[in-house]
């Protein structure tokens, strides 16, 4: 329950009583979200769907029975989540959120300042979303067969779904899981770029999350930039990052693949012929830069590999599966 306390340390003190006595009548594995907004409902996701909480802890769906966020709560919060330093956080407030010990993340809402066209800071912050992290160890386990390249590698790989759906969450199992190796796996050394801070989820620059004992990460890092310094200066076999989609992004990509290092990437497509209408991600397809596309849905669960493709996009598994985890 250490990730549990995390997030309770966190919280004011009124916002802190009301998640325990909910978390007392239900479960806390399924808590995905805490949304804080001043003078609205406290309100969570359990499980994808979003609810109010009263101030006794119990989930309502009516907003006038909703305990409401107060000004006192927004600010015992932000002062908590800074650790009583909101100014040490300018980078992140550029950023619009800072991660928790734990590696949890916690968006921001706000004004926005601006200066010669780039944002300076967040002032007088409004909402708060707290996103809690969860590492699902063994996810991976299925799809890392159709990515193994014998006798020493991967291939470029692809992960696409909807929002929601579990890429960062398989992402992050599949870089512990190349990290550390396997059974006629070798190890290897990894790379993360971690614009968001999603996959390793460092706090102080250490990696709240188990991503294996060949990695390195380059935590808020801009994925472009991230990718061409790893090579240059950590000579990484593969190269993980999440959701892309700038052009800037995929000159990088083929950069590193022109390096002889390997690719594993996300990003946001329902399937094949949606990612086939992306104008950036298109002409990869066309030139076979991936050699494997994994299609991950919901039929089974979040999380459900529907589809796996090669680079020819023949199909490789013949019915959706799922990697029992811990």
């Amino acid at each position: 329950m250490d990730t549990y306390e995390d997030i309770l340390n966190g919280l004011s003190i009124s916002l802190r009583e009301i998640i325990k006595k909910y978390v007392d009548t239900s479960t806390w594995g399924g808590l995905e979200e805490i949304r804080i907004r001043e003078g609205r409902p406290l309100m969570i996701i359990n499980r994808g769907t979003d609810m109010m909480l009263t101030s006794k802890g119990f989930t309502t769906q009516d907003n006038k029975r909703a305990y409401t966020v107060s000004h006192k709560d927004m600010v015992e919060t932000l002062e908590l989540i800074s650790e009583s330093s909101i100014y040490a956080f300018q980078d992140e407030l550029k950023n619009g959120f800072i991660t928790l010990r734990g590696g949890h993340r916690v968006g921001l809402a706000g004004r926005v300042v601006m200066e010669n066209g780039d944002i300076k800071t967040l002032k007088n912050v409004t909402g708060i979303n707290i996103r809690i992290t969860r590492e699902l160890k063994g996810v991976s386990d299925k799809a890392i067969d159709y990515i193994y390249r014998p006798p020493r590698g991967v291939y470029n790989t692809m992960i696409l779904s909807p929002p929601m759906a579990g890429k960062t969450t398989l992402l992050r199992d599949m870089v512990r899981n190349i990290s550390n190796g396997g059974p006629g796996r070798p190890g290897l050394k990894v790379g993360v770029v971690d614009e968001r801070s999603e996959i390793a989820g460092c706090y102080n620059g250490i990696p709240q999350n188990d991503v294996g004992v060949r990695t390195d990460v380059l935590d808020c890092c801009p994925k472009a930039l991230g990718i061409i310094l790893l090579i240059r200066s950590m000579s990484p076999e593969v190269i993980c990052t999440d959701e892309i989609g700038r052009k800037s992004d995929i000159d990088a990509i083929e950069e590193a693949c022109n390096a002889g290092v390997n690719i594993i990437t996300t990003v946001h497509a329902s399937d094949i012929e949606e990612l086939k209408r992306k104008s950036n991600i298109a002409p990869l397809i066309e030139e076979r830069l991936f050699d494997r596309y994994i299609v991950l849905g919901t039929s089974m669960g979040r999380g459900t590999i529907e589809a796996i493709y090669d680079g020819m996009l023949n199909s490789l598994i013949d019915a959706p599966m799922r990697s029992d985890c811990q």
